[in-house]
Parts: C-alpha cells; sequence; structure tokens
C-alpha cells in the first residue's frame, strides 16, 4: 500500500527560496568591481625643493669621488655640481700660532694666526694662493684671466671643528703635515669686477683683548668661511684633479665663484667679513 506524499508547508519553501535569492545577490555583488573613483577637479602640483646648499663634508665627498674616479681612469664627474651653492667652515691655528708672515712670503691659501708685537694682539690672517699658471688650471675656461687658490686642509676630516686626536707622543721629532690635495680657486673672468681680487693681498683681521688685557690664545682655533657658487672648467666639470703618479694621492681642485669670506670664533660668533660678489 502506498505512503501518502507530504507536501512542504508553504512557509518552509518561501524561507528557503529567500535564502537562495540572498546567496545569489552575494555572488553578484561580490563579483562586481567598485566603481573609479572620480577624477580630481584640479592637478596636484609637485613642489620642488631648493638644491641643498653644500658644506664641508658634502663638498669633500665629491672630491674623494673625483679622485677615485680619476685615478680608476674615468670620468671624475662634477658636471652636477657645477652651479650649486657652498658654505665651507674648516677651522685653522687648532696647534696654535704660527710665525708672523713676511710681506715677501708669496700666498699659501692657508689661514693661520700669530702673535703681533708685544702679544697685543693676535692677527688672522689668509693669503691666497696665485694660481693662474697652475697646471691644474691651465685651459680651464678662455674667459678666465686669474685663479686665487684655497685649500681645504686634513680632507679625511669632514668635520668643520679642530682635529680631536693629539700627535703621537713616542714620535722622534716633529711629524710634517701631509700635502695638500683639495682646494677651491676662485676665477676671475677677464671682463669680469675686479673688486673681489686679492693680487697677493691677504685677508687680515686682529683681535684685541678686553680693556688693557692682551687677548687669550684661543683653545679650539679659529674658523675660515669661505662662501659662493661652483662653476666649470671648459668640459662643464666643477671639479679636476691631476696626480704625478699613480701611486700618489690626486689633487683635486674646484673651480668656484666666491662672494664672502669670514673669520669667526670657534663659537661661531663673526669677528670679519669681506663681501666679494
Amino acid at each position: 500500500m502506498l505512503e501518502p506524499t507530504v507536501s512542504p508547508r508553504p512557509s518552509v519553501v518561501a524561507l528557503a527560496a529567500s535564502i537562495l535569492l540572498l546567496a545569489g545577490c552575494e555572488r553578484e555583488a561580490a563579483q562586481t568591481p567598485p566603481p573609479p573613483a572620480p577624477a580630481p577637479d584640479e592637478t596636484p602640483v609637485v613642489v620642488v625643493g631648493p638644491t641643498p646648499v653644500l658644506d664641508r663634508a658634502g663638498l669633500l665627498q665629491a672630491m674623494d669621488v673625483a679622485a677615485s674616479a680619476y685615478a680608476a681612469g674615468k670620468d671624475p664627474g662634477g658636471a652636477g655640481l657645477a652651479g650649486r651653492r657652498f658654505v665651507i667652515r674648516q677651522a685653522f691655528g687648532c696647534s696654535g700660532p704660527t710665525p708672523p708672515p713676511a710681506e715677501t712670503t708669496p700666498g699659501d691659501g692657508l689661514a693661520a694666526w700669530s702673535w703681533g708685537e708685544r702679544r697685543q694682539g693676535l692677527n688672522l690672517t689668509l693669503a691666497p694662493g696665485d694660481w693662474t699658471e697652475s697646471s691644474l688650471l691651465a685651459g680651464g675656461a678662455e674667459s678666465w684671466e686669474a685663479a686665487e687658490g684655497f685649500w681645504l686642509p686634513r680632507p679625511w676630516l669632514r668635520a668643520d671643528g679642530c682635529p680631536g686626536v693629539s700627535g703621537d707622543p713616542l714620535a722622534s721629532g716633529p711629524v710634517a703635515p701631509s700635502p695638500q690635495t683639495v682646494g677651491l680657486a676662485a676665477v676671475f673672468e677677464e671682463d669680469g669686477s675686479r673688486l673681489g681680487r686679492r693680487n697677493g693681498r691677504a685677508y687680515t683681521f686682529t683681535v684685541r683683548g678686553e680693556g688693557d688685557q692682551p687677548p687669550v690664545a684661543p683653545a679650539d682655533g679659529y674658523r675660515l668661511v669661505l662662501e659662493g657658487r661652483m662653476t666649470a672648467f671648459a668640459n662643464g666639470r666643477a671639479i679636476r684633479c691631476r696626480a704625478a703618479s699613480p701611486d700618489q694621492r690626486p689633487v683635486c681642485i674646484g673651480a668656484v665663484q666666491l662672494d664672502r669670506v669670514a673669520f669667526e670664533d670657534s663659537g661661531g660668533r663673526a669677528l670679519s667679513e669681506w663681501r666679494l660678489g
């Protein structure tokens, strides 16, 4: 005998149909990508910051790269430096005074200090070197008429203060300083202003004591400030290197247009300045 067939209740059928419909809608919504974001009304403005000013550490790094490339027989580069501004601070007189320079002594491009007569004054001096006929600058640019040189001593020290180490106490005698290998050549155009040229004259300033007291010797030297803009040799490079032997460190010179020379104390207080631009 056949069993009677029982049909599901209408409410159960409706509930199942609703579940299937919702599941299908969810699958369709998941497969439909979101609409694209509306395009902005205005084009974004890209702000380019100014090129950083070269300091002593940055310039010495560029010189190291140029020296390494030159020693390897490659292009020393430096085209990107042309036009860059620089402010170089470097210590001098860290080891004490030097003998007063004679009036006929040619400039060596190094700042120093010496005692004045009866130690009533302390004289700061910087006599640029005459690099006009230097082989490093020969053919630098047809429009250059003169070049005055400034060395950057102790190029292995990136900081602008005095060295933090003393001499070897076991040394048998005085140790000669390393030869200068990094410098800046302030170049002057044939038709340019002659006001900034020193023509053999040194930058000088005398430090006086308080009242009738003589000045006190500095414990941490003084600071020389060189400020200006890098320029380029005839090949478009701002740095040129040369070496007498592959076993010697190359000498690298940067061509510059010098705008300002200044003396400061070790705390950064301005003592004297010369505006050349």
